[in-house]
C-alpha cells in the first residue's frame, strides 16, 4: 500500500482560507522553498505552492491570520456609507428603511473590526458564529430593503445591501476559503430575485443575475489576494527558518570557539612547574570550562549591570594570567538592555583572549565610557600588535567580535600595528 500523498499547500489554502497559513510550518525546512540559488519565478512559485505536511496550527500565526478580515470589513464601512450618500443625494423616497439598514450594517462592521483588535485569545468557534451571523445580516438587509422601500427607489436602494454582499463574498473567501465565497456568490442570485419579488411581486431573473459579473470579479480578486498572501507568508516563513538556523549555527560555533576551543588551546600550551602542578591547572581549567558550557546550554548568562559583567570578566581573565585594569565611567544599570550587555561582554572576552594568546603581554586596559549616544568599551594593550593588511581577520574577530555585536545592533573596530599594540573598540547604541 503506497503512502498517502502529501497535500498541496495551494489546495489547502483555497479550501481553508487564510487560517491554513497557521498550520503549514511542518516540513517547511525539507522543501527547497528558500533555496537562495537563482530560479525561474514560476518554478519557485511551484515550490512554494507544492506539497506540504500540515502541522498543528501555530497560535501566533492563527491570531495573525484573522487580520485579513480587516480589508473587507473596512471596505463595507466605506462602500455602504458611499452608497447611502448617493441614494440620499438622488432624493429618492423610502429614506427611513434604507438609512436604518445602512446604520445597522455599518455598526455591525465596526463591531467586527473591534472584535478583531481585541486582546482576548482567538477562538475558531466564535469566529465561525460571527461569520454565520454576518451572512444572515447580509441576507436580512437585502430582504428588508426589498420589502420596505417603494418601487421607484428600489433599484437605487439595493446598492446599499449590495455593497455589503460584495464585501461578504470577499470576507468568506479570505476567512474560510474560495468554496465558501463561491457559495455565497451563487446564493446572491436567488437572493436578489427574492428581493425583487418582495418589492414588485415578480421574480425578475434578469435583475437577479445583473450583479453576478461584479460578484465574480470580487471572488476572483479575493481569491488572488488569498493566494498571494499565502504564498508570500510561506516564503517568508521558509526564509525565516533558514536564516534562523544559520544564526543558531553561528551562535553555537562562537560558543564552542569562545569556550571549549579556547580551553583546549590553553591546555595545549607548554606548561611550567611540576607535573602535579600542571595536572592541577588542567583540572581547574576543566572545571571552569564545564561550568561555562553548562551556563551557555542553560542560558544562564547573568543579569548584572555592564560594570559587574566586565568586572567578572576581568577576574576570569586574571585566573588565566592576564591582568586587566578596568576603568569604568558612571554608567546606569539600565544603560543597555541585557542582550546588548551580554554581546559586549562576550565580544570583550574574545578580545582579551586574543591579547592573552597573541600580544606577548600580560597587561591590558579595559575602559567603558559614554560615546556617540551609546556605550563604548575599549580594550587596549601595548603588545606586539600586527599588520591588518598582512593578517586578514580570523574567526575570532569576524564572528566572535564583529558579528556578535552586529547581531545586537553594535559595531566593532580593531586597530593594530606591528610593535604598537592593539586597540579594540566595541560600541553599542542605547
Amino acid at each position: 500500500m503506497s503512502p498517502p500523498r502529501a497535500a498541496s499547500y495551494l489546495g489547502t489554502l483555497l479550501r481553508r482560507g487564510a487560517p491554513a497559513m497557521a498550520g503549514v510550518t511542518g516540513g517547511l525546512d525539507d522543501l527547497e522553498v528558500a533555496d537562495p540559488a537563482p530560479a525561474a519565478p514560476l518554478r519557485r512559485m511551484r515550490r512554494i505552492a507544492g506539497p506540504v505536511e500540515p502541522a498543528a496550527p501555530d497560535n501566533l500565526l492563527l491570531r495573525a491570520t484573522r487580520y485579513v478580515a480587516m480589508v473587507p470589513l473596512a471596505y463595507r464601512i466605506l462602500a455602504v456609507t458611499g452608497a447611502l450618500v448617493a441614494f440620499l443625494a438622488d432624493g429618492h423616497g423610502g429614506v427611513a428603511p434604507v438609512v436604518a439598514v445602512a446604520a445597522c450594517l455599518i455598526a455591525w462592521n465596526v463591531f467586527g473590526l473591534t472584535w478583531l483588535f481585541r486582546s482576548a485569545p482567538f477562538h475558531d468557534r466564535a469566529a465561525g458564529r460571527l461569520l454565520v451571523l454576518d451572512v444572515l445580516a447580509t441576507i436580512a438587509a437585502n430582504l428588508v430593503v426589498g420589502a420596505a422601500v417603494p418601487q421607484p427607489a428600489f433599484a437605487a436602494a439595493m446598492q446599499v445591501p449590495g455593497k455589503h454582499l460584495l464585501g461578504a463574498v470577499a470576507l468568506l473567501t479570505l476567512a474560510l476559503g474560495a468554496g465558501y465565497g463561491l457559495a455565497l456568490m451563487l446564493l446572491g442570485v436567488p437572493l436578489a430575485g427574492l428581493a425583487w419579488l418582495l418589492n414588485t411581486g415578480v421574480f425578475n431573473v434578469k435583475q437577479a443575475v445583473a450583479g453576478l459579473p461584479t460578484m465574480i470579479g470580487v471572488l476572483v480578486t479575493a481569491t488572488g489576494a488569498l493566494i498571494l498572501l499565502g504564498l508570500g507568508t510561506r516564503l517568508a516563513l521558509a526564509y525565516g527558518i533558514r536564516h534562523g538556523r544559520e544564526a543558531e549555527r553561528a551562535r553555537q560555533h562562537r560558543m564552542l570557539h569562545d569556550t571549549v576551543l579556547q580551553t583546549l588551546e590553553t591546555i595545549a600550551l607548554p606548561g611550567t612547574g611540576s607535573s602535579e602542578h600542571q595536572l592541577s591547572e588542567i583540572r581547574r581549567l576543566a572545571r571552569a570550562q564545564a561550568i561555562e558550557v553548562r551556563q551557555a546550554i542553560e542560558g544562564a548568562d547573568g543579569s548584572g549591570a555592564l560594570g559587574e559583567k566586565l568586572a567578572a570578566l576581568a577576574a576570569e581573565m586574571a585566573r588565566d594570567g592576564l591582568r586587566a585594569q578596568l576603568v569604568m565611567a558612571e554608567l546606569d544599570a539600565d544603560t543597555l538592555s541585557e542582550v546588548r550587555q551580554i554581546a559586549i561582554r562576550d565580544a570583550a572576552r574574545e578580545a582579551l583572549r586574543n591579547t592573552l594568546k597573541h600580544s606577548g603581554t600580560d597587561r591590558v586596559v579595559v575602559r567603558a565610557e559614554d560615546r556617540d549616544g551609546g556605550v563604548a568599551v575599549i580594550i587596549r594593550d601595548h603588545g606586539t600588535g600586527f599588520d591588518a593588511a598582512d593578517r586578514p581577520p580570523g574567526f575570532g574577530i569576524s564572528q566572535s567580535i564583529t558579528a556578535r555585536l552586529a547581531e545586537a545592533g553594535g559595531q566593532a573596530q580593531v586597530e593594530s600595528s606591528p610593535g604598537g599594540g592593539t586597540r579594540v573598540t566595541l560600541w553599542m547604541p542605547r
